[in-house]
């Protein structure tokens, strides 16, 4: 006999009661490891999941931007001598700032703001191509579009694109800067914090600066946020915080000196010296050739039968100089006097000769 619903039902029902008993008591005990603050803040949390306390002004109906069919606004201030304009680009975060409801601090500084409230990173881009501003900004500031947590199907997807607008940024203007975006509510702060991490990482990437932001907004202070738990409060604080990132963002990376571009020291060794060793000169007549040493015999003490011979000579070679000392010691003027010298030949020696032996035989004595 076929089997009703009833017994179809009551079966499913036995195996619901099995599987909520087969839960493991780990699981249960868990539970009460947690301390007590943190079970609060998750009931508090669940209480106002995606609920912030803030007050935020209604939105104006703003003109719908040709290129992106989404509603957009640029202000631009007058010009300033004594400040440096800053331009800051962004989504509806931005809102409030471009409609004076909440004032950017401004000191030194002077913002312009365009804001594209639902924007992608994507419709962000082909606004900011068909920005046109009055004069070039000293800084561009980028607020990170969060709009990709819901538009983009992945987060590998959303930091393609944001890398893509990044790019079309940086090579209209040359200074630019990231700041994160406002962490939402109504998000999970793991998703929140990947995407932000794969935002600094394309930044990175291109030698742009990444600020993040998300201590400053810390997630169990309700007031930050407006009711609908994405946008900022204007009047509780969340706005306020906001525009002070920016405006402490702006002024930090102005103030930055640009890095002092020293040239390359190139160690120099000196030179190893050249000692030149001096060459002497000597011009005269050709020496005379030295004897063998087998000629040689000693001088005797003056004894007859001792033979005289003579002494041997080194050829010396003296220059101009030298000889024209020797020129005044012994004149030339004795050239025509005769004599004759104690030689082993025994010969006559032309006066020139003379003087040189007579030179030389001074020289040794």
């Amino acid at each position: 006999m076929p089997r009703g619903k009833s017994h179809r039902r009551s079966q499913a029902m036995k195996r619901r009661v099995a599987e909520q008993l087969a839960v493991p008591v780990r699981s249960l005990l868990a539970r009460e490891d947690v301390p007590t603050r943190m079970y609060l803040f998750q009931r508090l949390m669940s209480v106002f999941q995606g609920r912030g306390t803030g007050y935020r002004h209604r939105v104006g109906r703003w003109p719908i931007s040709p290129f992106t069919g989404k509603s957009h606004k640029l202000v631009i201030p007058p010009e300033s001598p004594d400040k440096k304009f800053v331009f800051v680009v962004g989504d509806s975060h931005l809102r409030h700032f471009a409609d004076g409801f909440v004032a950017l601090p401004e000191g030194c500084l002077s913002f312009a703001v365009s804001s594209t409230p639902g924007a992608c990173a994507s419709e962000l881009e082909k606004e900011v191509v068909h920005t046109q501003l009055d004069r070039t900004p000293s800084l561009v500031v980028v607020l990170a579009p969060s709009n990709n947590l819901t538009a983009s199907r992945t987060v590998t997807e959303a930091a393609s694109d944001f890398g893509r607008y990044l790019a079309t940024v940086c090579s209209r203007w040359q200074k630019v800067v990231v700041l994160d975006f406002p962490p939402r509510l109504t998000v999970e702060v793991e998703l929140q914090t990947l995407l932000s991490q794969e935002y600094h990482r394309v930044a990175a990437r291109m030698s742009v600066k990444y600020y993040s932001v998300a201590e400053h907004f810390p997630m169990d202070r309700l007031h930050l946020w407006a009711r609908d738990g994405v946008h900022l409060s204007d009047t509780d604080g969340g706005m306020d915080i906001l525009g002070q990132l920016i405006w402490t963002v702006s002024f930090l990376h102005l103030s930055e000196a640009p890095p002092a571009t020293t040239p390359p020291t190139v160690s120099q060794k000196n030179p190893p010296v050249r000692r030149v060793v001096p060459k002497l000169v000597v011009t005269g007549p050709d020496p005379l050739p030295r004897p063998h040493p087998s000629e040689w015999t000693l001088v005797g003490q003056g004894k007859k039968g001792d033979t005289v011979s003579t002494i041997p000579l080194c050829p010396v070679r003296f220059s101009a100089d030298i000889l024209e000392e020797m020129d005044k010691v012994l004149p030339s003027d004795l050239d025509s006097v005769e004599f004759t010298a104690s030689l082993p030949t025994g010969k006559k020696v032309s006066s020139s000769a003379s003087k040189w032996w007579i030179f030389i035989y001074l020289f040794f004595m």
